[in-house]
């Protein structure tokens, strides 16, 4: 609730600052270009964790949150339809309660995601839009850590689709610039394998399904 409240003070500060200032006007064969500061916090759900032969009664994984640079690409279709691809990597802890294991494993995750968008008012100094579309998450450089981490111990993560949903609003500061607050639902599974560890084999299955929240300065080209 306290992050919603700020947020909205924040965007009544710029709408009343944007109030003053010439409208850009996004047009067919527009790149509009945007740099954001994203927390990825995952809504996660996993599975019973399979380890020393069985699945264990009562256990789960946890996904832990990010916070890291991105950059996204939005390609104008006509003043009202963009395209948007975002690209950034983020850095992921998994930990689980099984036997107070605590942090078992790390991985970086690059979830390279399509869009398709309208905005609502392309003329406008305050230009809110909504989307949706496609996610591809690649995981990679994942390691077994904490106490299952033995030699030879071995970490393998699928790679995941899913579908992608956002609603954000660009809000100018002059002719050129503007601001930009983004947030989008991903749908990303992470259906993970561990091998030769301290527990034998351990498999677990996570829906990530993180909320992405974004804030940025953008211009379009």
């Amino acid at each position: 609730m306290k992050k919603l409240k700020s947020t909205a003070a924040i965007l009544t500060a710029l709408g009343l600052t944007a109030a003053a200032t010439p409208a850009l006007s996004y047009e067919a064969g527009d790149l509009i270009v945007r740099g954001r500061i994203v927390m990825v916090d995952p809504q996660d759900d996993s599975s019973r964790i399979f380890a020393l032969g069985a699945h264990q009664p009562g256990s789960s994984a946890t996904v832990d949150s990010d916070i890291m640079p991105e950059v996204d690409f939005t390609y104008m279709l006509d003043p009202h339809w963009g395209l948007e691809l975002i690209l950034a990597y983020t850095e992921h802890d998994v930990d689980t309660a099984l036997l107070g294991l605590g942090n078992v494993a790390e991985t970086k995750v690059l979830p390279p995601t399509l869009t398709l968008q309208y905005h609502f008012a392309p003329t406008s100094n305050i230009r809110p839009y909504v989307g949706a579309g496609v996610n591809y998450t690649h995981f990679f450089d994942s390691e077994v850590r904490g106490g299952l981490d033995v030699s030879g111990a071995d970490l393998d993560i699928d790679d995941s689709w899913g579908l992608a949903a956002q609603a954000g609003v660009d809000i100018d500061i002059d002719e050129t610039w503007f601001v930009n607050f983004d947030v989008k639902y991903i749908d990303i599974d992470a259906d993970a394998h561990l091998k030769n560890t301290a527990a034998g084999t351990v498999k677990v299955d996570i829906d990530v399904d993180p909320i992405v929240w974004g804030i940025g300065i953008g211009r379009t080209f």
